[in-house]
């Protein structure tokens, strides 16, 4: 991803528009019912930032706040939205920020940047995708 891509999505914020297999993806990752459908339930809102080449990536929902920081190409450790305890690295694939968690139930989520909507491909061992589409809600004009 460019730095001029990076710079026309820094701040946005994408809502949670529709999602393909949410359900079956958490079952798989071990996630009991209540949790899923709670999950399925909320429209997160998903935002990027970055400052001096720390990222930041925000999602908040009435369900539950995460929040992960990182260097590209740098492995950190996170704790995933569903308890889980991964090793993570992001890189960036064209327009897309590509983040591997290694674990017990390691998966690779792809988000796709556009200038008014969010793609999230969520790969669980190549067995199962998870697509949500998100769209753009409001910029913020970072200084």
């Amino acid at each position: 991803m460019s730095s001029e891509i990076l710079t026309g999505i820094l701040g946005k914020r994408y809502k949670l528009q529709s999602s393909e297999k949410f359900d079956e993806y958490m079952k798989a990752l071990g996630v009991g019912m209540v949790t899923r459908k709670m999950g399925s339930s909320v429209s997160p809102v998903v935002e990027l930032t970055e400052k001096d080449g720390l990222y930041i990536l925000k999602t908040s929902s009435a369900f539950k706040n995460t929040e992960i920081k990182f260097k590209l190409d740098e492995e950190f450790d996170e704790e995933t939205v569903d308890g889980r305890k991964v090793k993570s690295i992001c890189t960036l694939e064209g327009n897309k920020l590509v983040q591997v968690q290694k674990g017990e139930k390691g998966t690779t989520i792809e988000r796709e940047f556009g200038p008014t909507e969010m793609k999230a491909v969520r790969d669980f061992r190549r067995l199962l995708e998870l697509i949500i589409y998100f769209s753009n809600i409001h910029t913020r004009h970072l200084q």
